[in-house]
């Protein structure tokens, strides 16, 4: 695998990611992405691999490359690792630079106005604390990415995203922004949990009452039109 540096601290994050797709190889490396951003930080990578997510998670296989560092950084995080980690074989999986570069084009325009509106502020939303917390939810969040399911990778991945993006500029306002997002999931998880609870012991019988009609209602069928 190539090596690559990327490592600037004077240009913006979106500066960034669009300068790596810029680059001729056609292979874009998960080492290359991961020494773009070594020195920027969890939040960096956190919000790089999120946007990368929502922007080519549509190609199959690539939520699971994907979010298979936002697993790694989720639990770094919460034992207050300072640089990012992963095994030599991971960084050698790769993706297809062309299908980078269409994504982020989609993205860029978004990204850099939330650059210019952000600053930091509400310091203890990115205390050590709730970093910790940060990446717990990020681990979970990072799972739900991994599992091959269509389309249930955009909002995990927009909160990670989100999460990151409020580490990286240390603006508190983000992170709360994206907890918020955390409890309505997590409330409307809770209440179509008790709503099921409460008509599932009306439903389930229902449901097998019609079961147990339908080899009835078949063989009737069949006897009528001569099956």
């Amino acid at each position: 695998m190539p090596d690559y540096d990327y490592q600037s601290d004077t240009r913006s994050f979106s500066q960034v990611i669009e300068d790596i797709g810029h680059k001729a190889d056609p292979r874009l490396y998960l080492g290359e992405l991961v020494n773009a951003f070594g020195e920027r930080g969890f939040g960096a990578l956190m919000l790089f691999f999120g946007v990368l997510n929502i922007a080519i998670g549509i190609i199959p296989g690539t939520t699971t490359l994907l979010g298979l560092p936002l697993l790694v950084m989720g639990f770094q995080l919460v034992i207050r690792q300072d640089q990012l980690w992963l095994p030599r074989w991971a960084l050698k999986r790769w993706i297809d630079r062309e299908a980078y570069r269409t994504g982020v084009e989609k993205v860029i325009p978004r990204l850099r106005r939330m650059e210019r509106m952000s600053r930091p502020r509400l310091e203890a939303m990115t205390s050590e604390l709730s970093e910790v917390l940060i990446g717990l939810v990020t681990m979970m969040l990072a799972f739900i990415l991994i599992l091959p399911i269509w389309g249930g990778n955009l909002i995990p991945a927009l909160i990670i995203a989100t999460f990151g993006f409020g580490l990286m500029q240390r603006d508190g306002l983000a992170i709360l922004l994206a907890w918020c997002a955390v409890a309505l999931i997590g409330v409307a998880g809770l209440v179509v949990w008790l709503a099921w609870t409460q008509v599932s012991p009306y439903v389930l019988p229902v449901l097998e009452w019609v079961q147990g009609l339908l080899p009835q209602a078949w063989a009737w069928l069949t006897g009528l039109f001569g099956g």
